[in-house]
């Protein structure tokens, strides 16, 4: 199954980490500095059209989306369900 990330943007759900809300793990100095740093990296692609709600890790990449991080999550959940996993 793919993940849905907006815009027509999909990537494979199995290789999905972690899906974060922005707003919310952007208050911490860590993640923050991780994001920075990842992004002078080259290792964020930013698929939210200039308007990042969530992110989403997954082994090489950090995926920035418009989506939020429930809906994101909530897709992986119901193709988890349907499928009995990935």
């Amino acid at each position: 199954m793919f993940l849905h990330l907006g815009d027509g943007y999909m990537i494979p759900s199995k290789e999905v980490v972690l899906i974060g809300d922005l707003e919310s793990t952007t208050s911490s100095e860590i993640t923050e500095e991780f994001l920075e740093i990842s992004d002078e990296e080259g290792f964020i692609v930013d698929y939210s059209g200039g308007d990042p709600r969530s992110f989403v890790l997954t082994g090489e990449t950090i995926y920035l989306s418009m989506i939020s991080s429930k809906t994101l999550g909530d897709r992986v959940d119901k193709f988890t369900e349907e499928n009995g996993g990935y």
